[in-house]
């Protein structure tokens, strides 16, 4: 099981934002751009892994900019580091001009799945080698971000956080 790079796991969803999917300001439901960004990250895990694989958290959701109903929505995932048995999945929401084409980036978050084997037991996964700079900078986040959960979960003492207090360590 080698490392695969993070374009092989990427996934790319695009669809409509229909009226029944609209809050009575007519932009799209929160939890419905969730549900999305869910499928997107599971499919670009279970590619990374293949093996059926479980929503673990997720980690973080930022919604900077409503969705419009009649927009055209895509949502991009794909992993940015793997670990033992979990994977990161970094996604990005895009959503288009209606009369330009213009892309615009709505929304991002970030998901944490796990591979389970055919009784329910995480199983490994292959690592990952990130390619381009902002594959790097967001493998390279992802331990500091998996530190600090592990810390607050309790579940990792401060001091050994390592890639974490090196950012409050460094000389200027």
């Amino acid at each position: 099981m080698g490392p695969k790079t993070p374009s092989e796991s990427r996934t790319i969803m695009t669809d409509l934002v229909l009226p029944s999917e609209t809050n009575p300001l007519n932009n799209l439901f929160g939890g419905e751009l969730l549900a999305r960004m869910d499928r997107a990250a599971s499919i670009a895990a279970r590619r990374h892994s293949r093996r059926i694989t479980v929503t673990a958290s997720v980690n973080h959701v930022a919604f900077n900019h409503s969705v419009p109903l009649g927009s055209v929505v895509t949502v991009e995932a794909a992993i940015s580091r793997a670990f033992k048995t979990s994977m990161e999945i970094y996604i990005d929401v895009w959503i288009e001009d209606r009369f330009s084409g213009e892309r615009t980036k709505a929304n991002e978050a970030i998901y944490t799945f796990v591979a389970v084997d055919e009784r329910g037991k995480p199983t490994e996964v292959p690592g990952i080698v990130p390619e381009t700079e902002l594959e790097k900078e967001r493998f390279e986040a992802a331990l500091r971000r998996k530190q600090l959960s592990l810390v607050l979960a309790g579940k990792m003492k401060p001091s050994d956080a390592t890639e974490l207090k090196a950012l409050f360590t460094q000389e200027s």
